[in-house]
């Protein structure tokens, strides 16, 4: 690859109306139109970040941008564009809403994918291979999980400090210094055998994320060409979401893609600081990204919300954000519903009640599909503090447990009653399938059987590789996994769960030759019960539970309600949001947030707690299209209650 930019590379691509208007004709409803805002942010092609609110459809205006960059494709110097994303749904929605006309784009020398996808293709495993003479096997958390085993030399200090083990086994990644991060003192045979236990992983080709991330700091480190080599691949890069990347993989970046102003490369970061929620066990509470001091547009207008939502959830930014809400939304002063320990009961169906009225007096457009959601920050809360109140208090049948994205589990009857319901139709039960899959998958880890390249088989792979084998038998196992399917949905999940049972060694026998005894790790995955797995006796009793469990749903007066955490909705559009308050760290958000609730701003001098707690409030209550309804307990707001300005809020109580 040639090193020297030509001079096509410095001319600018121009961005006309008529680019524009064959965008919007794509991405819009007939007859609108993109705004100065998004037309401003479509056009340029420098080196930029976008700051934009909720509802913005800054990603909208990316894909435009997209769409036009295509049609220059392929450019004159052999270089392309990267997009990077945060989560696979993010990239697999610019595929569904773009693919069609943008084939180019998913191309190469083009790369539209997730951060860690793209740090595992073009850093950690050309690093690895490079450093070990060898293929990695697999870059995954739950197979590095699986490979983990507690030293002999470490077996007593993991026992005294068992709440560091998660920590220690896995989330240790080895830094550049080729130092084993953790906190024990590298003398002691702990530490070496930790050390040592990790090294054996590495040898074996099985890394974390995490450690994906260390090879391709090293890498950079080592061959700082490295970096010229992808900004000369990669003429246009653009990050969405870029407030959900982390210290690490924003260094990344920068460090590639800006290189202290150097870059070959233009490098545009989209997102909004303020939706920066990190998972629970993060131990980042704000985005490392920074726009301020660099090139900055901004989109304040949403289309998602009113002008009376945008006015409460400005409120509750942690860098102050001017949000201008949607004049075309029918105007709902958000809910205020105030209970007490006694009444918490009433609050969902105070919230349906709600939506009932406002749907009679035609204030609630009818025939809508956005969902309804009710939503809280803490699903659980920590076994000394019981009486305080989480999500579960609220709606006592929410599973807490399930996790939407969740694809491995400790035992195969996991894989068959924790699978999240979608409905009857094709997507839902490719869900069933694609679980059962991934069941066998963990089998033939635990049996140790790999492809012919030495890799642990993917869903793909297993099925090509039947179907190569032995057509009859692909087809066999193909009808079995729809029958399995079908029969886990309509709640008969019991009866799967003993034929697959029945079915594994002849699975193993006639597809893998495989007639020994199971190892003692395959049939504790096959027998085991987790604790978190309820069986049931009856195939009513688990139709009725599957759905009470999976959907997490309250159903009340004909209207479903979608009960699930903050962190399960970043991204969501909701005809209606209840957010409930919970408890954080000895307070409740209304405790936390007493001056945003009576309509000041943050100062950027608040603590880190109040930050959180804003951030959360933040994400949660900008969700909705129409109605915000929030829930504070009345002792939290007593102090305070007649401060909080009923110009902007509907005080009930219940």
């Amino acid at each position: 690859m040639p090193l020297n930019i030509p001079q096509e590379k410095k001319l600018k691509i121009q961005i006309t109306d008529e680019d524009i208007n064959y965008t919007e004709k794509i991405l819009l409803p007939k007859n609108t139109h993109f705004d100065h805002e998004r037309k401003q942010f479509i056009r340029n092609l420098d080196t930029i970040d976008l700051q934009a609110v909720p509802g913005s459809g800054k990603t909208t205006a990316l894909l435009a941008k997209l769409l036009i960059l295509e049609k220059h494709l392929p450019f004159n110097d052999g270089s392309g564009i990267l997009v990077i994303s945060h989560t696979n749904a993010a990239v697999d929605e610019i595929k569904k809403r773009i693919g069609i006309y943008c084939t180019k784009l998913f191309e190469y020398p083009n790369f539209v994918g997730t951060i860690q996808s793209f740090v595992d293709n073009f850093l950690a495993i050309p690093f690895y291979k490079n450093e070990y003479k060898k293929s990695l096997l697999r870059i995954d958390n739950e197979i590095y999980k699986e490979r983990v085993y507690i030293p002999y030399d470490a077996y007593v200090w993991l026992n005294k400090h068992k709440y560091q083990k998660y920590e220690v086994l896995y989330k240790s990644p080895l830094n550049e210094n080729d130092e084993l991060e953790v906190n024990i003192n590298k003398n002691t045979k702990t530490y070496k055998a930790l050390y040592k236990m990790k090294k054996d992983l590495m040898d074996k080709g099985i890394l974390s994320f995490s450690d994906a991330y260390i090879f391709a700091r090293k890498y950079i480190n080592k061959y700082p060409i490295i970096k010229l080599i992808l900004q000369n691949r990669f003429r246009y890069v653009f990050v969405d979401e870029m407030q959900d990347m982390n210290t690490i993989q924003c260094e990344l970046l920068e460090k590639i893609f800006y290189d202290s102003g150097n870059s070959k490369s233009i490098y545009q970061r989209i997102g909004d600081r303020n939706q920066s929620i990190f998972s629970e066990d993060d131990k980042e509470i704000e985005s490392p990204w920074n726009y301020k001091g660099r090139n900055a547009l901004k989109i304040i207008g949403s289309h998602r919300f009113s002008k009376e939502i945008a006015d409460i959830v400005k409120c509750f930014s942690v860098d102050m954000q001017e949000i201008k809400g949607n004049s075309s939304h029918k105007s709902i002063k958000p809910y205020l519903i105030i209970y007490k320990h006694d009444t918490i009961n009433k609050i969902l169906p105070k919230f349906v009640d709600i939506i009932k009225q406002k749907k009679l007096n035609n204030e609630l457009p009818s025939g809508l599909t956005e969902k309804i959601k009710a939503i809280g920050w803490r699903k659980k809360i920590e076994y000394d503090k019981k009486d305080k109140i989480s999500i579960k208090h609220y709606c006592p049948e929410f599973n807490e447990m399930q996790k939407v994205n969740r694809i491995d589990y400790s035992t195969l009857k996991d894989y068959l009653f924790n699978i999240q319901n979608k409905g009857i139709n094709s997507n839902g039960l490719r869900m069933i399938r694609d679980n059962i899959l991934n069941a066998f998958l963990k089998l033939l880890r635990y049996e140790e059987i790999k492809d012919v390249d030495g890799r642990y088989y993917s869903r793909r792979k297993l099925l090509d590789y039947i179907k190569d084998i032995n057509s009859d038998l692909y087809q066999d196992i193909k009808l079995q996994l729809y029958l399995w399917s079908k029969d886990v949905y309509q709640g008969n999940a019991d009866y799967v769960y003993r034929e697959i049972k029945e079915y594994i060694p002849k699975f193993l026998s006639n597809i893998f030759e495989k007639d020994q005894g199971l190892s003692e790790e395959t049939n504790a995955f096959i027998n085991n019960d987790d604790n978190n797995t309820e069986s049931f006796k009856t195939n009513n009793r688990v139709r009725i539970v599957f759905e009470k469990y999976l959907n997490n749903c309250f159903k009340y007066n004909g209207i479903d309600v979608e009960v699930g955490t903050v962190h399960s909705i970043k991204g969501e559009t909701h005809l209606a949001t209840l957010y409930m308050e919970t408890f954080f760290q000895g307070k409740y958000e209304s405790q936390w947030l007493k001056s945003f609730f009576k309509g000041n701003f943050a100062t950027g001098r608040e603590k880190i707690n109040t930050k959180k707690a804003l951030k959360m409030a933040y994400v949660g209550m900008s969700r909705p299209k129409y109605l915000l309804c929030v829930a504070v307990n009345y002792d939290n707001v007593k102090d305070y209650l007649d401060e909080i300005p009923d110009d902007k809020w509907v005080k009930v109580r219940v």
